[in-house]
């Protein structure tokens, strides 16, 4: 199946040649190259029966608590550029990953042999590994109580499955797109899709029981136009087409065909655009842009292995810190600043019906009227809190954020949806824009940079445009704005109302040794920053 994609991809240099030479393998060998609609995920086996067994075993071998996943994923990625086929990839992945708790230690196991004797042998290698790893605990886990779900059921709500699309039709959507970009001015022009399909059945001692499928979906666009003498280039991503908890219908709605001239005209004007006066401004933000801004300045300081100490992979640890000194006083941002963490938004990135753990996440308040008053927290995490539940009036329940990337991980505190909720008033992008005076306006992400405790940082973005009073006096180029993270957040004073609201998200957020990837959503509304300051990054020392 591998060397006949490869050669697939090797011979379609352009499209013609290859839809036409795709069109003329067999049906049953163009499935076999394409990757269809995949066969049950184990074959005949009995979950629930198998997952009996690695419990008894686990317990047999002294877990007080222990549990198991079976996971079946599959990706879907094809890349093109302009009239070529880059790479079509297509990867399954299934297997079982058992963890046991012995003696206040996590042990864990995982195999990709899916049978009676092998589940019951793994579950004793976990609960051994906890044997062992309990001779080094210095505080014991204890887990926060959960309601068992005998027999749960949840699904993506999607339309259509996109493994069930045949690459010929994704490929001609690309190139249908590279086409309409070129003609619009783009020098290059990259396209790409990305799907997955994550089934996944979990049970515990606790007497859970959960079947989950869950959906994503990833169309993107990157236009470069350059200009006459070759001295200058400029790129403008798709960002608004966030990915998203959805179906192939994400990609139809999309409608890359018909938005490719417009972003490849915008990366042709930046050519041509002012560069920005170094200088402090009012900065308005979409939420095209605003969403990375909240992803790194204020979901990852707020989980709680970060601000212990105990995680520094990737985005360090965290400013927030310790709890006990900043649970409900410290003050991080504006009383316009409200953020909830929740896994249950429609289409969002994060949405499932249970965690990794069995628990049937809440949404929750993180930052209320700006100010901080809970973390991001599992099973293992919230009694660490217990006090300030306690004294909150609040029982002490994981908030639903266990996470492992397939079954060979182990599952631990990853990010749900953050996001930041709109204002009581019904204010637009545009509203926010004739409000401001002197401004800049951003669009879409760039690129950022953040210092190991998520406090200091500067963004970038695609599109900037300077606002004089109260209207957009022409396009800007090489702005990126430097923050602290509580002053910024501070100098919010104006959002936008619920009409306004969007979802932004990461599809490949990392964490961990060795590192795991998820997916995660930030909605937002466009919102107004005073005072920021703003450097010029194409000058020259």
């Amino acid at each position: 199946m591998g060397s006949t994609r490869r050669e697939f991809v090797r011979n379609s240099s352009v499209a013609a040649a290859a839809l036409a030479g795709l069109a003329a393998v067999p049906a049953a060998a163009r499935a076999a190259v394409l990757g269809a609609e995949s066969s049950p995920t184990f074959g005949d086996a009995d979950l629930k029966e198998l997952a009996g067994v690695a419990l008894d075993a686990a317990r047999t071998a002294g877990a007080t608590y222990a549990d198991v996943r079976f996971n079946h994923n599959r990706t879907q990625s094809l890349f093109t550029r302009e009239q070529r086929v880059q790479a079509i990839v297509d990867n399954e992945t299934q297997g079982f990953g058992i963890r046991a708790l012995v003696n206040g230690a996590w042990g864990f196991a995982a195999s990709r042999d899916v049978t009676r004797d092998e589940v019951a042998r793994v579950a004793r290698q976990a609960a051994l590994q906890a044997r062992a790893n309990s001779v080094t605990v210095v505080r014991p886990i204890v887990l926060a109580p959960v309601t068992a779900t005998p027999n749960g059921t949840w699904r993506s709500n999607i339309e259509i499955d996109p493994f069930a699309v045949a690459v010929e039709d994704k490929v001609g959507v690309l190139l249908a797109a590279n086409a309409a970009a070129l003609k619009a001015g783009a020098r290059f022009v990259n396209s790409s899709m990305f799907f997955l399909r994550e089934e996944k059945t979990f049970a515990s001692t606790d007497g859970s029981f959960i079947t989950q499928t869950i959906y994503r979906t990833q169309p993107a666009m990157t236009c470069t136009a350059v200009s006459t003498d070759g001295g200058d280039f400029q790129t403008r991503q798709s960002n608004e087409i966030a990915p998203m908890g959805l179906g192939y219908e994400h990609v139809r709605d999309a409608k890359l065909v018909e938005n490719a001239p417009r972003w490849a005209a915008e990366a042709v004007q930046k050519l041509t655009a002012k560069p920005v006066e170094v200088g402090r401004y009012d900065l308005v933000l979409h939420p095209s842009h605003l969403w990375l801004t909240i992803h790194e300045s204020v979901a990852h300081p707020t989980e709680l292995d970060r601000a212990l100490g105990y995680e520094a992979n990737y985005a360090g640890t965290s400013f927030v810190a310790p709890p006990a000194e900043v649970l409900g006083k410290l003050r991080f941002g504006s009383p316009l600043m409200n953020i909830r963490g929740d896994r249950s938004q429609p289409g969002s990135l994060s949405a499932v019906g249970w965690d990794d753990e069995g628990v049937k996440p809440e949404s929750f308040d993180i930052i209320r009227n700006g100010l901080f008053v809970d973390y991001q927290t599992t099973r293992e995490q919230a009694p660490y809190l217990a006090d300030y539940y306690r004294k909150s009036g609040r029982p002490v329940r994981s908030h639903g954020c266990s996470y492992g990337q397939t079954w060979a991980d182990m599952q631990f505190q990853r990010m749900p949806n953050v996001s930041l909720l709109p204002g009581a008033k019904e204010q637009s992008w545009d509203d926010l824009i004739a409000a401001t005076d002197r401004g800049i306006a951003i669009i879409g992400d760039g690129s950022f940079s953040i210092d190991q405790q998520r406090y200091n940082a500067q963004f970038g973005g695609q599109l900037f445009y300077e606002i004089k009073g109260g209207k957009i006096a022409g396009m800007l180029k090489d702005v990126a704005y430097q923050m602290r993270t509580p002053e910024f957040w501070g100098s919010l004073d104006m959002i936008g109302g619920q009409k306004s609201y969007h979802l932004g998200g990461a599809f490949n957020d990392a964490k961990g040794q060795p590192s795991q990837v998820n997916a995660v959503s930030h909605g937002c509304v466009p919102s107004r920053f005073r005072n920021v300051n703003v450097i010029n990054t194409g000058r020259k020392a």
